[in-house]
């Protein structure tokens, strides 16, 4: 395991050392850090543990830097300034370049030899993985697809048809890329299928959760620009277009067309209708739905907090309520219409 000065970590990350020069190998939380790991507080909630936190070195703002009593590391943003410290002690498992003898490459695919494609790899016509990608075992790459530079596909990942990878774009287990999108079109009373013949195009630096899926589109592209971050278990439906840095939390979900701008925060379980847009820097809370377009910056619920099921049943049937006692009101309800 490494280890780094805390006047190393300051010089490389822009910081300010106070105190003792002491050397961390590792990293930990307030209370349960060692003395030779670093720490955190970003939270003011956690303030009252950094007089007892045995951590070596904690980073902190200039707010609470003199109730530090030992070495601290001076930031504007500690929670950023230590996600930064702490990826120098992930260890990542070596990928040695190469394909794995059990791996099987069409004769029209083309891999780089500075790539690496582990065990049990399928990768399909005319697909294309670039140099420094790694794919990891068991992943599936279909035919016309392309894996960008420096790209991370860790196991089990498919990308089934037309789908474009950026750089140092990373895919954790079980997502699937490229499906056909949830397109139907009704005659005589039976469903059929339309067919969907656009693609997924992911932008440099985003990274994608386990077991996620993003429909491909039906005549034009699905597409995340650069630095989406999406979280486990998210569906992301045809023609959807994601804007630049937004993050959404696991198990939400975006109906088909819809557009989302850039700086947004979609919480865990909210949903997004079809065909709507959002503008950039919008916060949609957790298990909110959002059923029209958001034309204004700024945070959006919906839902009822939770309260103990008794409380609850009262309330549901108040709602139903509500209509006939606003149409009693002196204006007869018309504010409310």
């Amino acid at each position: 395991m490494p280890a780094f000065a805390a006047s190393e970590l300051a010089a490389r990350f822009g910081l300010e050392l106070r105190g003792e020069d002491r050397k961390v190998s590792g990293v930990g939380t307030l209370a349960d850090a060692a003395p030779a790991q670093l720490s955190f507080l970003a939270n003011p909630r956690y303030r009252a543990q950094l007089a007892q936190t045995r951590a070596g070195v904690v980073v902190v703002r200039e707010a609470d830097a003199d109730a530090r009593d030992g070495t601290a590391l001076v930031a504007r943003d500690p929670y950023v300034a230590f996600a930064r410290i702490s990826a120098l002690f992930e260890r990542k498992p070596a990928r040695p370049a190469g394909i794995h003898p059990t791996a099987a490459v069409d004769p029209e695919a083309h891999v780089d030899p500075a790539a690496s494609v582990g065990p049990h790899v399928s990768i399909g016509a005319r697909s294309r993985i670039h140099a420094g990608a790694v794919v990891g075992p068991g992943c599936v790459i279909g035919e016309d697809c392309e894996v960008g530079e420096d790209c991370e596909l860790q196991a089990r990942v498919t990308l089934l048809t037309r789908v474009r990878l950026g750089k140092r774009v990373r895919i954790l287990p079980g997502a699937v890329l490229g499906g056909a999108g949830f397109g139907l079109a009704m005659e005589s009373g039976r469903w059929i299928n339309v067919p969907q013949l656009g693609g997924v195009v992911v932008g440099d630096d985003c990274e994608i959760g386990a077991n996620t899926t993003i429909d491909r589109g039906a005549l034009e592209d699905t597409v995340l620009e650069e630095d989406v971050r999406l979280d486990n278990q998210i569906q992301i439906g045809h023609n959807v277009r994601i804007g630049a840095h937004t993050a959404m939390a696991g198990c939400s979900a975006v109906a088909g067309s819809a557009r989302i701008g850039r700086h947004c925060l979609i919480g865990g379980a909210a949903g997004i209708l079809g065909h709507l847009e959002i503008c950039d820097r919008v916060v949609i809370t957790a298990m909110s739905l959002v059923t029209h377009s958001i034309r204004e910056p700024g945070e959006y619920s919906s839902g009822t907090p939770l309260m103990d099921n008794r409380s609850w049943r009262k309330s549901a049937a108040r709602f139903k309520q509500l209509d006939r006692i606003a149409r009693r009101s002196p204006d007869g309800g018309k504010d409310n219409e």
